[in-house]
């Protein structure tokens, strides 16, 4: 009753050894089992040998039986086998370490919670497994058959090998189980398993055409829409792309003569302040021509290939420069990056404001603290602060671009007070990005409230703000509002 899987066999003794408990048993004599090839029954013995299988968990401590099993002859001629293992029922199976009421054990975790959290289950089960194991034993169940679609089906795609090889899962959304993988992303793949599998009415999809053209094609009669986490998704991406757009609005550290290095007359100080954060903030002036250049050839009616031939560019380079709204927007995206030597910046300004120093000598004391980047890239971080003649003092960074993006996309109830202040001191200081944040929270509300009827809100009215100083110089570029 209580060990039923251990009925067919006779057990030894059981005892507590290495933190677990061991279980030693051994098949019977007079057994007869099926030749797995043929199924003739046969009890002529080849050998024994040992077999090691875990087992559910006793009073929380791993249980291991080891079992001693035969090798039995196949005598019937036109079979292909010559000796077969016998199995146990319920106890064990081919090429099995685990009994078959474990295995339905981690099934189930490795169903509920996947690798990671799964393992960590399994731990306090008693039967501690990695992450990688959990997923085979998932991944070996039999896929389930699907006999139609369900009403509502959810596709999208998901990386066999990111960048390079793609699937396409499809769920039902009814019940939020997947009931079908496919090899690929194209169209045509989707449209053939909706011609086999009809009766879908809604199809839930991401904006990729692939799948709004396979869905056409296999399901016309279908309402296509797009479901919300992807809506979202490409809302995060055009604000932060709006923020890098404005990036000279963000506050940057605040001008202390007292503190920073400069060399010129005092009336000067604040200007000389604003042109260096500019210089580090804003991509240099090879993005805006490279910029105007693409664009003047493909104006002219040049292929992007020919535009990469002509500038000495990547296609992939032009391309981005082709599909980008302005240069400001390639610039800004670029400003955050943080660099090798950041973390060396300040004992630079520091040396530098006690007094001269040459270049060669900064790269050797900050090479014996650890800097491991190029001599160049400390010559034209030093020749940049040379030629604007101010030192920053030390203080706190800006924000960057991301970090204002998802404050903006952020419920602002979830916000700490801290970084309400700085996001109301951006948006003080960018009408354009406070437009922007007003889209945002109204576009959120028509998500969660399910008010797809909304046509306009409080952010429509703040889109005729005077224009920022981010983009005030560039009258082409984009106003930035994010319209729904």
């Amino acid at each position: 009753m209580v060990f039923p899987h251990l009925n067919r066999v006779m057990v030894g003794q059981a005892r507590r050894a290495d933190g677990m408990v061991r279980v030693s048993a051994r098949t019977r004599e007079d057994g007869a089992f099926p030749c797995p090839g043929c199924g003739v029954l046969s009890r002529r013995v080849h050998s024994r040998y040992r077999r090691q299988i875990a087992d559910t968990a006793i009073g929380g401590q791993p249980v291991l039986i080891e079992l001693s099993v035969r090798r039995l002859f196949c005598d019937e001629r036109g079979c292909p086998r010559h000796t077969f293992c016998e199995q146990i029922e319920g106890l064990s199976i081919r090429y099995g370490r685990r009994t078959p009421t474990l295995l339905k054990v981690l099934q189930a975790v490795g169903l509920a919670l996947a690798g990671r959290a799964g393992a960590r289950l399994t731990t306090v089960l008693g039967a501690t497994v990695s992450r990688t194991t959990l997923l085979r034993v998932v991944m070996r169940l039999p896929a389930p058959t699907p006999v139609g679609a369900p009403k509502v089906l959810g596709v999208d795609d998901f990386a066999l090998r990111k960048r390079e090889v793609y699937g396409t899962v499809l769920v039902d959304c009814g019940s939020h189980r997947p009931i079908d993988l496919l090899p690929d992303r194209q169209s045509g793949t989707f449209a053939r398993w909706l011609c086999e599998h009809p009766g879908a009415q809604v199809i839930c999809r991401d904006r990729a055409g692939a799948y709004a053209e396979g869905a056409s094609t296999g399901a016309p009669e279908a309402v296509q829409v797009a479901d919300r986490w992807h809506l979202w998704h490409n809302l995060g991406e055009h604000v932060e792309k709006e923020v890098a757009r404005h990036r000279l609005c963000l506050p940057g550290p605040a001008p202390h003569p007292s503190t920073d290095v400069w060399q010129g007359p005092p009336g000067e100080f604040a200007a000389a302040h604003t042109a260096a954060y500019a210089v580090g903030h804003v991509l240099p002036e090879r993005t805006h021509a490279r910029y105007r250049r693409v664009h003047e050839l493909l104006a002219q009616g040049a292929s992007m290939q020919a535009a990469a031939r002509k500038l000495g560019l990547c296609y992939n380079t032009v391309r981005k420069y082709a599909r980008a709204d302005s240069a400001d927007a390639l610039a800004g995206a670029r400003s955050d990056r943080v660099t090798i030597l950041e973390a060396y910046k300040p004992y630079l300004h520091q040396r530098l404001s006690e007094g001269p120093a040459s270049t060669a000598e900064l790269h050797r004391q900050i090479t014996a603290k650890g800097y491991r980047g190029s001599y160049g890239t400390v010559a034209a971080y030093l020749r940049e602060l040379r030629a604007t003649g101010i030192i920053p003092a030390p203080g706190p960074a800006p924000p960057t671009v991301r970090q204002v993006a998802g404050w903006i996309m952020t419920d602002p109830d979830v916000l700490g007070e801290e970084v309400r202040a700085k996001l109301k001191a951006v948006l003080a200081n960018c009408p354009e990005l406070e437009s922007t944040t007003a889209h945002v929270h109204d576009f959120a509300a028509m998500l969660t409230e399910l008010r797809g009827e909304t046509v306009s809100g409080t952010g429509s009215a703040r889109s005729t703000s005077i224009p920022c100083r981010a983009c005030a110089p560039s009258p082409t570029a984009s106003t930035g509002t994010v319209t729904r």
